[in-house]
């Protein structure tokens, strides 16, 4: 063989390493993006973990029923928010979270690994209810305000009530006529979480200062928060003053939407709590019932007036700015088409009443 020809053998070894390197740098970013989408979710698991533990932590001291049992449960807002936001991939940070705080908590291991599965299953059922009946996490329609309530609050949060009231009742931790009450303050404990706190979480989430807002709207949003404060205050006062929130909220949903009654129902719910925690303002006087069950009700009824009436309202205004820009696509069209008569179209109803007025008419 000449040493000019090509020797087959050795073309076809040269090119198996070219394929297998071609192969190679397609595969790898490919892998570094698993990498990178592994590690992304590993970090959204810690964090909601965290978050559940902290809040959870706060949530403990308004605790109404053996000191496990609050009636607000920030963990399941925090819960059901992650898992809208970021999927249901992340719920073994909910486990995991869960976990830990009922660890210390009791009464044995096995009621702990129950109460955790109650309160994993609780907002996976609330998600697979909300995706269900295609719920959008912006709130700006009057059908998902209603699916986050009976939905997302009260029907998936029946599922950690039940579990962890049952667990504490075959535990023999709590008494024969314990049962209700306890189920009573978990459920709606649990319920006004995802009431109170989940919007406020979805709302952070697109959250932007307004670049071109004038001064009289940062003035505005001041006045109210300095509203919700003096509010909060009266809660605590001894006349029952508390039927004051709901102005407060009306206001805000209509100047501010979504993003001013969501913080306002959180204020204003934390501050009851804090008074009937402390017997004050108009839970003094009463039994342990009476003020859970005033408080629940106030609490559910200031979140589902801070959340139906946002929503309507910014369902509102979206309609009337698709009706103003339909409006002006149609104006805009008519002056296209409209004849170049040096003025503007005279419509028929301007010609009959030029005709009536003893004006020009037109010609047979």
């Amino acid at each position: 063989m000449s040493s000019g020809a090509v020797d087959p053998a050795r073309a076809a070894g040269g090119d198996r390493p070219a394929r297998a390197g071609r192969g190679t740098s397609t595969t790898t970013p490919a892998r570094r993006g698993g990498l990178r989408g592994a590690g992304r979710t590993a970090l959204q698991i810690v964090a909601v973990a965290a978050l559940y533990y902290a809040s959870g932590k706060l949530g403990l001291f308004q605790q109404l029923v053996r000191g496990q049992v609050t009636p607000l449960w920030p963990p399941t807002g925090i819960s059901l928010a992650g898992l809208l936001l970021f999927g249901p991939r992340i719920w073994p940070g909910i486990a995991l979270g869960a976990f830990l705080i009922n660890l210390s908590l009791g009464p044995s291991f096995p009621a702990v690994l129950a109460i955790t599965t109650g309160n994993t299953l609780a907002p996976l059922c609330s998600y697979a209810l909300l995706r269900r009946v295609g719920f959008r996490i912006h709130l700006n329609r009057f059908r998902d305000a209603l699916a986050l309530v009976f939905l997302g609050g009260f029907a998936g949060m029946l599922i950690s009530a039940t579990v962890g009231s049952c667990t504490l009742r075959l535990a023999h931790a709590l008494p024969a006529g314990g049962f209700w009450p306890t189920w009573w303050v978990w459920w709606t404990g649990d319920a006004m979480g995802v009431l109170v706190v989940t919007p406020v979480l979805l709302v952070l989430r697109s959250a932007h200062l307004p670049k071109h807002a004038p001064p009289s709207r940062w003035h505005e949003a001041m006045l109210l928060a300095a509203a919700t404060i003096g509010v909060g205050l009266l809660e605590n006062a001894p006349p029952p003053l508390a039927f004051l929130a709901f102005p407060l909220l009306t206001c805000a949903a209509f100047r501010f939407q979504l993003a001013g009654t969501a913080p306002c129902a959180l204020a204003v719910s934390t501050s009851a709590i804090l008074a009937a925690s402390r017997g004050t303002g108009p839970f003094a006087g009463h039994t342990l019932v009476t003020n859970m069950i005033a408080l629940q009700a106030f609490n559910g009824a200031a979140a589902m007036t801070a959340l139906l009436l946002a929503a309507v309202v910014t369902e509102r205004n979206e309609a009337q700015q698709k009706i103003e820009e339909t409006c002006r696509r149609l104006a805009d069209m008519a002056a296209r088409i409209a004849p170049d008569t040096g003025g503007p179209p005279v419509l028929p109803r301007d010609r009959g009443d030029e005709e009536e007025s003893g004006g020009p008419t037109r010609r047979p």
